[in-house]
């Protein structure tokens, strides 16, 4: 019986071990990833590249309709709608660790929280002018057609809640959602490449792996949800301003402000040693 429970503990033993070496190489791949300063500079065009690629694309009418094509997918419903949500999630836990794991000052700890305030401030701001200028810029219509006006009804709720069909100008939520969260985790999981070099204990070590590739997961659904939007659904210029507005505050906040000495501040980095040229 004994020999039994032992044999059971070595195995469990062994096959934690055997996830968690996976789990470090997979860590080590995603690190080694970001730490590519091309791959890192080259991330927000990535999004309007897209941007643009997808709706020419869109235009052109060749990419056939996919289960991506639909609304009501699970990807978009249980993830994308939730999708500020979902990053606040992963990304909270993991801000603390990372920079607890760093730096035990609690005004550093303070003003590094501050980012998660300040980007759903920024996120939350955004989408409700985005629907303020749909408001003010819409007419009601009875068709999808738009032969119909339906003047005394003067909002979109309204308009949508009688059965008829808003136009205004609809800048794409998702187009400005998927690449803030994104840029917005980029930003914050970078601490993960100097954490490598810190000591730490099995379980914190564990934990901060999971969410980092859980938060590198998050990011790759981002791209192909960013994607399928820019194939499938609004049209160009909605989908530009969204994709633009979104890296406009990005580099607002972490390329102009977060550099400012009264700002939330930028998450540590590990210091890159100085190319040394031949005599």
């Amino acid at each position: 019986m004994c020999s039994k429970k032992l044999k059971k503990k070595n195995v469990g033993e062994f096959t934690a071990a055997v996830n968690m070496a996976a789990g470090d190489v997979i860590v080590d791949k995603f690190v080694s990833l970001w730490g590519i300063s091309t791959v890192r500079k080259n991330f927000p065009w990535l999004f309007l590249s897209i941007s643009v690629l997808g709706s020419v694309l869109k235009l052109l009418q060749v990419v056939p309709d996919t289960y991506f094509s639909g609304t009501r997918i699970f990807p978009n419903v249980y993830l994308v709608k939730l999708g500020w949500g979902w990053t606040l999630l992963l990304l909270t836990p993991f801000l603390l660790l990372s920079n607890a794991s760093l730096n035990r000052d609690v005004f550093f700890l303070f003003r590094r929280l501050l980012s998660l305030v300040v980007g759903t401030a920024v996120w939350y701001v955004c989408t409700e002018t985005f629907v303020y200028i749909e408001n003010v810029t819409g007419s009601c219509f009875a068709t999808d057609a738009m032969d119909v006006v339906h003047e005394n009804v003067t909002s979109k709720i309204a308009c949508v809640r009688a059965g008829f069909h808003w136009h205004g100008f609809d800048i794409s939520g998702h187009s400005f959602l998927l690449p803030y969260s994104a840029l917005f985790m980029m930003e914050e999981t970078a601490p993960m490449a100097h954490l490598k070099t810190v000591s730490l204990s099995t379980l914190p070590r564990m934990v901060l792996g999971l969410l980092y590739i859980s938060l590198n997961a998050l990011m790759i659904v981002w791209i192909l949800m960013f994607t399928s939007t820019s194939v499938y659904f609004h049209d160009l210029l909605h989908k530009l301003v969204g994709t633009l507005c979104a890296i406009l505050a990005w580099y607002l906040t972490y390329g102009v402000w977060y550099r400012k000495p009264w700002s939330p501040g930028l998450p540590p980095r590990r210091q890159l040693k100085p190319h040394k040229q031949r005599a």
